[in-house]
C-alpha cells in the first residue's frame, strides 16, 4: 500500500536535502558532468517514478498532481535532477503507459520499479530539429520485426537510458519515407538493439544530464510498436503537449528556489547602512519573481485536471505552448534577478543563482524555441478568429474558453484588432500578449479554490503591465531588416 502522497512527498524532500546537503556537496558536484553514482542510487531508491506508473503495475497511479510534485520537489534542489525525472515521466512512461502494447507494458514498468531504469526519447536530429516531420531514421518491416536506422542527437540521457522511444518514418516501396511518423521502445539490455553514442557534448548547462549524437541501427520486435490511436502525428503532438503542461510542475521549484534566495541575500545583505530588501526597486524585482510564483502554481493546478493520459491533447496547442513558454521565460527572469541580487557572488559556479541561468536557458529552446511556439498561439488563435470572422482581439478573447475570466482586466489595453499576414516578429509579440492574458485566466481559476488573494492581487497588476508595454511594441511600426556587408564603411577608426 503506497503513503499518500504528503506524506510521501515530505520523505522525498527529506531525501533530496540528505543527499544534496548532508552526504554530499550539490553546489560542487554541479561543477562536474554527471550526478555521483551513490547520489543518484540514493534518490533512485525510494522509488521517483513510480508518480508515473499505473496502479496496475505496482505504481502510484499516474496522476498529474503527483508528477508535478515530485518535479517540483526536485526543481527545488536540482534543475538536471527535475529534467531527467521529467524526461523519463512525459516522454518515456505516459507514452508508454498510454500507446504501448499491453503485453510489453509489465515487464518495462517493472524494471522501472524494480531496478531503476530509466527511459528516454528520441526524436531531433543533426539536420532536423523543430522540422522532426522532415526526419530521415527510418523503419522497415522484416518479418516480425522492425529495422529503425538514422542518426539522433542532443537526447536528455544519452547513453544513460535503459529505454529509448525513438521516432522514425516508414520507408514505403519505392524507397521513400512516408509522411506520417512511427515510435519503436528501443531496450538497450537486448541484442540488436544497442545504441552507438558517436559523441559526447559538452553541455553549457544542466551539467548532470548527459547530452550527445547517437546512431540508431536496431532490430525490434513488431509489438514494441506503439498503437497510436489515430495517426502517428497526432500521436507524437499529443505527447508533446503534455510535455509541455509539465513543464510548470519543473518551473515551480525551480522559481521557488529562486524566491527563497532573493529573500535571504536582500535580508541578511547590508549596503550603505540599508538592508537591500529596504530597497523600492528591490521590492519590486522580487515581487516579479513572486508572480512568476504565482503563475508556475497556477500552471500546475490547471494542468492537475487537463492533461492525464486519458485526455487528447493532440490539439491543445495554445494551452500546451502558452505553459511551456511562458513559464520557460520565468524562469530565465527569476534565475537573472536572483544573480544580479547576489551580486559578485552570484558570478560563481557553485551558486545557485547564476548557475540557474544557464541551466534554466536551455528549458527556452528546447522542445520548440519559445519564439516559435509563440508565433504557434498567435497563427492557431489568428485561425480561430478567422473561422469566428471576429479580428477585434478584446471581443474574440470575450468568448475564448481560456480567457473566458481574465479579458475584463485588459479591456482597455488590447482594444486592437487582428490583421492576417502579420510579420512573425508581431506574431511572437502577439504570442506573448495572449499568453499572458491566458496564464492570469488559470490564476483567477486558482483563486476561486482559495489561493492567497495579495499574491493574485501582484500577479494582476504586473501582467497588466507586463501586456500594456507588448501592445505598445506590437503598434509599433519596427520594420528593421538585417544589413548586408555590414562591415563596409562602418569601422569607427577611420573617422576620428
Amino acid at each position: 500500500m503506497h503513503k499518500n502522497f504528503s506524506e510521501y512527498i515530505t520523505a522525498f524532500d527529506h531525501v533530496l536535502k540528505n543527499v544534496f546537503h548532508e552526504r554530499y556537496d550539490i553546489d560542487q558536484f554541479s561543477k562536474v558532468r554527471g550526478i555521483p553514482a551513490v547520489a543518484l542510487r540514493d534518490i533512485m531508491d525510494k522509488s521517483p517514478l513510480s508518480v508515473a506508473i499505473p496502479q496496475d503495475f505496482g505504481g502510484r497511479g499516474l496522476k498529474v498532481k503527483e508528477c508535478l510534485g515530485l518535479l517540483s520537489a526536485a526543481s527545488y534542489e536540482s534543475l538536471a535532477l527535475s529534467l531527467t525525472f521529467g524526461i523519463n515521466i512525459a516522454l518515456f512512461l505516459e507514452p508508454i503507459a498510454k500507446y504501448a502494447n499491453a503485453n510489453v507494458k509489465g515487464e518495462i514498468f517493472k524494471r522501472f520499479l524494480e531496478k531503476r531504469n530509466m527511459g528516454g526519447l528520441m526524436i531531433t536530429e543533426p539536420d532536423y530539429g523543430s522540422n522532426a516531420l522532415g526526419m530521415e531514421t527510418y523503419n522497415e518491416k522484416v518479418g516480425d520485426s522492425y529495422i529503425i536506422k538514422g542518426t539522433k542527437h542532443w537526447q536528455g540521457l544519452t547513453g544513460m537510458a535503459d529505454f529509448w522511444l525513438i521516432a522514425s518514418r516508414e520507408k514505403n516501396s519505392k524507397g521513400n519515407l512516408n509522411r506520417d511518423i512511427d515510435f519503436f521502445i528501443c531496450d538497450v539490455t537486448q541484442p540488436g538493439q544497442q545504441i552507438v553514442v558517436e559523441e559526447y557534448f559538452d553541455n553549457l548547462g544542466l551539467y548532470m544530464i548527459p547530452y550527445g549524437k547517437n546512431r540508431v541501427d536496431i532490430r525490434v520486435p513488431s509489438q514494441f510498436k506503439l498503437e497510436p490511436e489515430t495517426s502517428g502525428v497526432k500521436m507524437m503532438l499529443d505527447i508533446l503537449h503534455r510535455s509541455r503542461m509539465q513543464f510548470p510542475g519543473m518551473a515551480l521549484g525551480f522559481i521557488k528556489r529562486m524566491l527563497d534566495e532573493c529573500i535571504k541575500q536582500c535580508t541578511e545583505r547590508v549596503v550603505g547602512g540599508k538592508k537591500l530588501i529596504e530597497l523600492d526597486m528591490v521590492q519590486y524585482q522580487i515581487s516579479r519573481v513572486q508572480c512568476a510564483f504565482t503563475i508556475a502554481s497556477a500552471m500546475c493546478f490547471r494542468s492537475s485536471t487537463y492533461s492525464g493520459i486519458d485526455k487528447d491533447l493532440s490539439d491543445a496547442g495554445v494551452q500546451a505552448n502558452t505553459m511551456k513558454a511562458f513559464v520557460t521565460d520565468l524562469m530565465q527572469e527569476a534565475a537573472q534577478t536572483a544573480t544580479q541580487l547576489y551580486g559578485s557572488t552570484g558570478f560563481k559556479m557553485d551558486n545557485v543563482a547564476g548557475r540557474g541561468i544557464m541551466d534554466s536557458r536551455a528549458f527556452q529552446i528546447f522542445e520548440g524555441s519559445n519564439e516559435m511556439l509563440y508565433t504557434q498561439i498567435a497563427e492557431i488563435i489568428g485561425k480561430l478568429m478567422k473561422r469566428k470572422n471576429e479580428y477585434d482581439v478584446y471581443g474574440f478573447l470575450k468568448g475564448f474558453s481560456l480567457t473566458e475570466k481574465s479579458h475584463p482586466h485588459f479591456k482597455n489595453t488590447i482594444n486592437f484588432s487582428f490583421t492576417p499576414g502579420l510579420k512573425q516578429r508581431k506574431l511572437v509579440d502577439l504570442g506573448k500578449i495572449f499568453s499572458k492574458i491566458i496564464a492570469l485566466n488559470f490564476v483567477l481559476e486558482m483563486e476561486e479554490k482559495g489561493f492567497r488573494k495579495d499574491l493574485i492581487a501582484n500577479c494582476v497588476e504586473i501582467l497588466k503591465g507586463d501586456v500594456s508595454k507588448l501592445v505598445d511594441s506590437f503598434q509599433n511600426k519596427n520594420t528593421v531588416t538585417q544589413i548586408d556587408d555590414y562591415q563596409e564603411n562602418s569601422f569607427w577608426y577611420d573617422f576620428v
